[in-house]
């Protein structure tokens, strides 16, 4: 992928052993893998990064890598946060270069080339592998309709890809199915690597939201050894792969009713070697078949999970209960940022940062008062009220799901995003649990 304005992101690198960088540079370059657009690095260890196209790496290249190219060596896949790019790119930056070969392309084909054009070129993109994803608001002028298809070959060959496609706006159907058109390749599937954890997806039918990735993160770092989960809206995996691969969760129950997430969820699960911890529910989740047997739920829906909150409450263990992880679209007001409410005696220079807001960590011995003193202290009012809101009735249907009384505390409220102006993506981590039996 390339952030704004042409700067590159992490790219996709096998790592090896200097020993055997040779030959697995000319097993990539035969099979047209390797990235020519970054330099190898030598890592810290000694060992040596080749980075490759991520997308058109499959896991039997890997097995030709380690058990023929390199055997008995180290063979492995890895993340370069700030890739170098090589000398041949570092001539022209990418759009300097697209405009240059587009503009001769297109004056040899008898196109009058101005000032209208030049501004209708993209600056920014997306790469997946050998996929570069173009903005919708790209290639509009009436000019380009006569050059195409050849048009694509030439910005693909321009920008040092394989395939293209352009996004359009996001469909308001209940699947979120993106409105992307491939412009030049057979098929739009890709693979992008998170936290060491692989999601491959077919980018023409599925969502994927790079903005979730500090969600993404934090879920990985939860105790969740030993539990059963339930992710409600799993989509791909963006939630389901890190609490397994990297939370430890026992199990998971992924319900997901888009029919291309589902295929994509199923191949994430294999490719990442948990398969046999996770069941698929295909279908509506409010039908469910399933009730007292999560000791966690994921509610990973935005603008609000709401519709999926009294299914959430049935699948909630009845004896001992548990946490939800609720996210929500929360409106707050220009000009109030994080800042204390109620009588906190917490000054400016004792707030903490967004990645520490409202946390109750029980076993840092925190007690009721102290969590209360931090949760009026860091978060914007907008975000307390609303979690105060969804506490409230989640109570309430706590109590007619299960026909008993339940107490809830607000254990977090994590920040993910901006969605848009002065509306924030957030996430309640609320804990649950059925009152004890007096008597």
């Amino acid at each position: 992928m390339e952030k704004e304005g042409g700067k590159p992101a992490a790219v996709v690198a096998v790592v090896t052993e200097p020993r055997f960088t040779q030959r697995c540079r000319e097993y990539l370059e035969k099979e047209k893998l390797l990235d020519r657009q970054h330099r190898v690095e030598k890592m810290p260890d000694g060992t040596v990064a080749l980075p490759v196209l991520g997308d058109a790496l499959s896991e039997q290249h890997l097995r030709e890598l380690r058990g023929r190219v390199a055997p008995g060596g180290t063979c492995a896949l890895t993340q370069l946060r700030d890739p170098v790019p090589s000398r041949k790119a570092q001539g022209c930056s990418p759009a300097q270069r697209l405009c240059l070969e587009v503009s001769r392309w297109a004056e040899g084909r008898g196109v009058t080339w101005s000032a209208e054009l030049e501004a209708d070129l993209p600056r920014s993109w997306q790469r997946h592998g050998n996929l570069l994803l173009l903005s919708e608001n790209c290639f509009q002028a009436k000019q380009w309709k006569h050059l195409e298809p050849e048009l694509w070959g030439v910005v693909a060959s321009a920008l040092g890809v394989q395939r293209l496609a352009r996004r359009g706006r996001v469909s308001p159907d209940g699947t979120r199915t993106p409105a992307v058109t491939l412009l030049l390749g057979d098929d739009g599937w890709v693979e992008h690597v998170d936290n060491g954890i692989r999601y491959t997806f077919d980018m023409t039918q599925c969502m994927f939201s790079f903005g979730n990735i500090t969600e993404k993160l934090r879920v990985a770092s939860l105790p969740c050894a030993g539990q059963v989960l339930v992710d409600l809206y799993a989509g791909i995996g963006y939630f389901t792969l890190p609490f397994l691969v990297h939370a430890g969760a026992a199990f998971v129950h992924a319900c997901e009713w888009n029919p291309h997430a589902v295929v994509a969820l199923k191949r994430n699960l294999e490719i990442n070697g948990v398969a046999g911890r996770c069941q698929i529910h295909f279908g509506d989740n409010r039908k469910l078949n399933l009730s007292s047997i999560a000791d966690r739920v994921n509610l990973g829906l935005i603008p609000s999970s709401e519709e999926g909150w009294p299914i959430a409450c049935r699948v909630l263990r009845k004896d001992a209960g548990g946490i939800l992880h609720i996210h929500q679209n929360v409106e707050s007001f220009p000009g109030r940022n994080l800042q204390p409410s109620g009588n906190s005696e917490m000054g400016k220079e004792d707030w903490p940062c967004p990645q520490q807001i409202i946390s109750n960590q029980r076993e840092n011995g925190a007690t009721g008062d102290s969590r209360r003193k931090v949760l009026s202290a860091a978060i914007k009012p907008e975000w307390h009220r609303w979690a105060e809101s969804a506490e409230t009735r989640i109570v309430t249907l706590l109590q007619q799901v299960h026909g008993k009384p339940w107490k809830t505390h607000i254990l977090h409220i994590q920040p993910v995003k901006s969605y848009a102006p002065h509306v924030d993506h957030i996430v309640l981590d609320l804990e649950c649990r059925p009152c004890p039996l007096v008597g």
